[in-house]
């Protein structure tokens, strides 16, 4: 029988290790995992960036244009010859038109040309077509309009300036059948009537307004006129009017309104108007009166308008981010600070009869009524506050509604009070400086309904 073998190897179960490579990649895998899937399932919150901006809001109209007027009548037949140009103010017994009993003939007035002009036009032309280059922006394309005139302005001015040399040299020489007349009262001289010099405010109707079978005619050198004719009008008054139709909404809105700012959409410029209603059986009709200007609009009897009701800068928000939150109001009064920390809270009265101080945050101060708005999340129903050094208590119990936005700067909701200062169809301007409201570009939720105080905002 042969004999059985013995061994001295022992075997030994393996011990498990830890890769710690692979356990801190499980952890950051199982963190990110919860991370996407949070983001999947959770609320998505869109942010706005708060920047000052403004809202203007206008009513747009064309306006009739009542002024002190007076049509003057040629004194014989001819052909008449205006010295000064028109929206010149004449002074009595300046040269205004002349007659003769043939057409003149002056060749550089007829032929086009200005003659060279002198330095100081030639500067004036300069600085209006620098400062429209460095001023002009695509949608005021208007602008290039006034430019236009300006420059138009300057020329004419130089035409106008030598046809003036040329008759006096006329008349001095004694041209046979020329004969010139001077302004019988002094003003703003218009070559061009339309039949409405002598209407009076009282007079204007709604078909005026509209332009109901309106007709002018321009008077131009060398036109041939007959005696009794017109040949030109003069404005002799600085105050003019223009009258525009308002609808019921709007008459009702303005009616205590005295004044009012007017913008002219011809150059965009901004006055301030007198401002009356006169209602009448079938039309509300708004008188603007200005004390200045008008030399501008000489020309007009009709002028395109906007009434300027509302101009707020400040800082602008969508309409979506504004909510309203209840808040506890208490008296100024009971708000402390307490231990060694400037920090603001008051004192809450617990079941032992002890007053102990609770940091808290205010969301508003009321200074006109002396109350503060603290949150009703931070409190126990019916809590009661102690005033220090003081036995008098508050009960919270009073709510009362802010309407603000929630701030997610820290990424995290916190309610902010705004003052609205005025409305368009889209957004608020709402006051800026304020010690709890916003400040130039803040982050706050876009759509405030779908934030509660302290949500966590990815």
């Amino acid at each position: 029988m042969a004999a059985k073998r013995t061994s001295n190897i022992t075997s030994f179960r393996k011990k498990w290790s830890i890769n710690i490579g692979v356990f801190i990649f499980g952890v950051v895998f199982i963190y990110l995992a919860v991370t996407v899937l949070m983001y999947l399932t959770g609320k998505h919150i869109s942010a706005y960036e708060v920047r000052e901006g403004s809202i203007l809001k206008d009513n747009a109209y064309t306006g009739f244009i009542v002024r002190q007027e007076e049509v003057v009548l040629a004194e014989e037949d001819g052909y008449v010859n205006y010295f000064a140009p028109e929206g010149y103010k004449a002074g009595a017994k300046t040269y205004v038109y002349s007659l003769s009993s043939k057409p003149l003939k002056l060749p550089e007035a007829d032929g086009g040309g200005h003659g060279e002009l002198s330095a100081e036009e030639q500067e004036t032309l300069l600085i209006k077509t620098q400062d429209f280059a460095e001023n002009f922006h695509g949608e005021n394309f208007g602008d290039v309009y006034t430019l236009k005139n300006n420059i138009s302005s300057v020329l004419e001015s130089k035409s106008n300036q030598s046809r003036q040399e040329q008759l006096n040299a006329l008349l001095t020489s004694g041209t046979e059948g020329l004969h010139g007349y001077a302004a019988g009262n002094p003003g703003i001289v218009i070559y061009g009537t339309d039949g409405y010099e002598e209407i009076s405010l009282s007079d204007v109707t709604v078909d005026m307004i509209s332009k109901q079978n309106y007709e002018s005619v321009t008077l131009k050198n060398n036109s041939q006129v007959k005696a009794g004719e017109p040949v030109y009008k003069v404005i002799t008054d600085d105050t003019w009017t223009i009258v525009i139709l308002l609808d019921d909404e709007t008459a009702q809105e303005l009616f205590d309104t005295e004044r009012i700012r007017v913008q002219f959409q011809r150059d965009h410029e901004t006055a301030v108007a007198d401002f009356s209603i006169y209602n009448t059986e079938d039309a509300n009709l708004a008188f603007l009166t200005f004390d200045s200007s008008m030399v501008r609009y000489a020309q007009e009897r009709y002028l395109d308008i906007e009434l300027i009701l509302e101009d707020e800068s400040g800082l602008k928000i969508p309409k979506s981010s504004a909510v309203k939150k209840d808040f506890y109001v208490v008296p100024e009064g009971y708000i402390t600070q307490g231990g060694n920390t400037k920090e603001d809270g008051v004192l809450v009265l617990e079941s032992s009869g002890k007053a102990v101080f609770k940091k808290t945050e205010i969301y508003y101060r009321d200074n006109e009524n002396g109350l503060v708005y603290l949150d009703p999340n931070a409190f126990d129903q019916n809590t009661t506050l102690v005033k220090s050094d003081s036995e008098e208590t508050c009960s919270l119990k009073e709510k009362k509604p802010l309407q603000g936005v929630y701030n997610i700067n820290k990424g995290y909701a916190v309610f902010k009070e705004i003052e609205i200062l005025c409305e368009s169809e889209e957004y608020y301007i709402v006051e800026t400086g304020s010690n709890y409201g916003l400040a130039n570009y803040d982050h706050i939720a876009l759509v405030g309904k779908d934030v509660q105080e302290n949500d966590v905002v990815f």
